[in-house]
């Protein structure tokens, strides 16, 4: 496969923001893990201070100036967090998304978050056809025309708020399947949802998020949205379509070593993007 163009950050500094920042991250359990610092399993609704397969990330952000919030199970901005829910969920709630501290609490008045993370956990990559376009962005059926048609309605709503920064994280990878018996059988038949066809469609889908010539940026006039390849990063830079870095033989959540080198690239990556913004 060819080389992505991705919107090339490098002109711009890697340092922390002068002033503070507020941020929100909008994610579930592997979310909370790369925020994690590593240690015992503390936290609820995957709001972890440590875990296991902790980051780190959370302590990373405080030092380069940033306040973290977060969103995650049981509050109405961070329940639901599949591909197919960001549509209606940027739509009806973006003013609490910007407004909203730890857990949909309210920030004080004349406070903003400057900057919106949100990802998608890994079985958002069990892609199982191409489906039909346009898509539909409501849609939970599995497929790239439902998928790219999610992210292509997010754009007007970001739009509207160009004094903040959009950052998605692609959805971490999944641990490559076992070569079943029944996966053979799929490919006898021709079936879209083999192993091989998924994990295609998988870095497709990935690559056409950041693309910034034929993919879902290619148009967009505005500085900012940026996507941080958080699949990519764990699939050692495309040296796979699957997981480099699984909890386990079936767990595809990232482990700790996944976690601290996304972790690590993720500081310069979103420095530069707020700098790039001028916020």
């Amino acid at each position: 496969m060819s080389a992505v163009k991705t919107i090339d950050l490098t002109p711009y500094s890697d340092a922390a923001p002068a002033k503070p920042v507020h941020l929100l991250f909008i994610h579930h359990s592997t979310g909370g893990q790369l925020l994690a610092e590593k240690g015992p399993d503390v936290g609820k609704d995957c709001i972890y201070q440590t875990q296991p397969n902790g980051g780190g990330l959370r302590l990373l952000l405080e030092k380069n100036n940033y306040i973290v919030h977060e969103a995650s199970y049981n509050s109405l901005i961070g329940d639901k967090t599949d591909i197919c829910h960001w549509n209606t969920k940027f739509r009806d709630h973006i003013d609490s998304i910007l407004s909203s501290g730890n857990q949909d609490e309210r920030l004080p008045e004349n406070t903003r978050n400057r900057i919106i993370l949100f990802k998608s956990c890994y079985p958002n990559n069990n892609i199982v056809a191409d489906g039909t376009y346009p898509g539909d962005p409501d849609s939970c059926e599995k497929t790239t025309a439902n998928y790219e048609a999610a992210y292509r309605a997010l754009l007007g709503y970001f739009e509207k708020h160009p004094e903040t920064l959009f950052v998605v994280l692609t959805a971490p990878p999944l641990v490559m399947p076992k070569n079943t018996i029944a996966d053979k059988i799929k490919v006898l038949l021709k079936r879209e949802d083999t192993v091989e066809k998924i994990g295609k469609r998988a870095r497709r889908f990935n690559n056409w998020l950041k693309d910034v010539d034929k993919g879902w940026l290619h148009d967009y006039t505005l500085n900012n949205v940026v996507v941080f390849d958080y699949y990519d990063v764990l699939t050692d830079n495309g040296q796979s379509n699957w997981s480099r870095y699984p909890s386990g033989e079936k767990d595809s959540h990232p482990n700790n070593e996944g976690n601290m080198k996304a972790a690590q690239a993720f500081i310069p990556f979103i420095n530069r993007a707020v700098h790039r913004m001028g916020l």
